[in-house]
């Protein structure tokens, strides 16, 4: 009986040590559902990736708003800021050279994993080393994701470890009211290959 629960300890603390996070991947079609906090109301927000040679679209809706949102390959690379427009006054968003949306660029996201901070609209996240912080979770299983707080005002960001499309699937206190957390990621049975 000892050696047999023996044998169980050791494969649970096996599997506890082999288990690894889940980074999801994003592909054409890939749809992100979020929960979003707005200024007290709570909706939710579907994302749908749309990727082309020069720039990613993301068709948007939310309560009866539809809108596509575009982000240059410029922006996707080097961007600096975050939108938060949702595109409730234009059908087509197009974001500024330097802006993206729910997520941040692929030079801040080196940044991050070089430096362990990046700046993103004029503010220094630095990456919170507690790793109890960093759990996400999404459909029972956690995400791979790096936390960041605010130095100004203490947004934390937790952004999913993906070098090509860093999204941020989770804010919170964030100054302007809006918080929101990914609850759901479908991979289209029709992707279409990037």
């Amino acid at each position: 009986m000892k050696n047999t629960i023996l044998i169980v300890f050791f494969c649970a603390l096996y599997q506890t040590g082999t288990a690894q996070n889940v980074v999801p991947s994003i592909k054409n079609n890939t749809e992100l559902n979020y929960i979003c906090k707005l200024h007290g109301q709570t909706r939710p927000l579907k994302l749908t990736a749309k990727i082309t040679s020069d720039k990613l679209i993301l068709d948007l809706e939310t309560r009866g708003v539809k809108s596509s949102i575009v982000i240059l390959d410029e922006a996707l690379k080097n961007g600096n800021a975050l939108s938060f427009n949702q595109g409730e006054y234009e059908p087509v968003l197009h974001l500024k050279p330097g802006e993206t949306f729910f997520m941040i660029s692929q030079s801040a996201y080196q940044d991050l994993l070089k430096n362990n901070k990046f700046i993103y609209n004029n503010t220094t996240y630095i990456q919170d080393e507690d790793p109890s912080k960093n759990k996400v979770m999404l459909e029972g299983k956690q995400l791979d994701t790096v936390h960041v707080i605010g130095q100004i005002d203490e947004t934390e960001m937790w952004i999913i470890k993906s070098p090509d499309y860093p999204f941020i699937c989770k804010m919170t206190k964030n100054p302007l009211g809006i918080n929101f957390t990914l609850v759901k990621i479908t991979a289209n049975a029709n992707q279409d290959k990037k």
